[in-house]
């Protein structure tokens, strides 16, 4: 039997779309922190490869995933919230800084900044019990558009 590529990544769309809809916040959270530092690696990789195109199209999302960090971010639930938020403005002004003067090494920063504290949130998942999957409303529209996972 013979899979068209088309009706191949079609049931990998909805396989992601359905794993996005299924995910507890704590997973969706832990999933948008993988994505983003996989879009400021190949964002890393083609800046250094000149690829000005797949370098911007790359921090871009980036940017689009730290905003929804950001605007996710409730600074009244959590005394650590404004240093986060912080952290997030400063990350978001480094990678316009990256994509608009071509810098590599902003990119790199982001990484550097990111990638413990995309750690620290999959250790801190690893000890929560499991809980119920996000509101299937909130996530519908994410999953459906594609969303920050970049999926559909």
């Amino acid at each position: 039997m013979m899979y068209s590529p088309l009706g191949q990544r079609s049931s990998q769309e909805a396989y992601q779309r359905e794993a996005v809809l299924s995910a507890t916040p704590v997973r969706l959270l832990t999933m948008l922190y993988d994505r983003l530092l996989l879009d400021l690696g190949r964002a890393e990789a083609a800046q250094g490869n000149q690829d000005w195109s797949m370098a911007s199209e790359n921090l871009l999302h980036a940017q689009a995933i730290v905003t929804e960090l950001s605007t996710s971010l409730d600074v009244k639930v959590w005394d650590g919230a404004d240093a986060l938020m912080g952290v997030y403005n400063y990350v978001s002004g480094r990678l316009i800084d990256a994509n608009i003067h071509r810098r590599p090494e902003s990119t790199r920063e982001c990484i550097s900044i990111l990638e413990p504290l995309r750690q620290s949130w999959h250790e801190a998942a690893a000890l929560l019990p499991a809980a119920a999957p996000a509101a299937p409303a909130a996530m519908a529209g994410m999953a459906a558009s594609g969303g920050m996972l970049g999926i559909g």
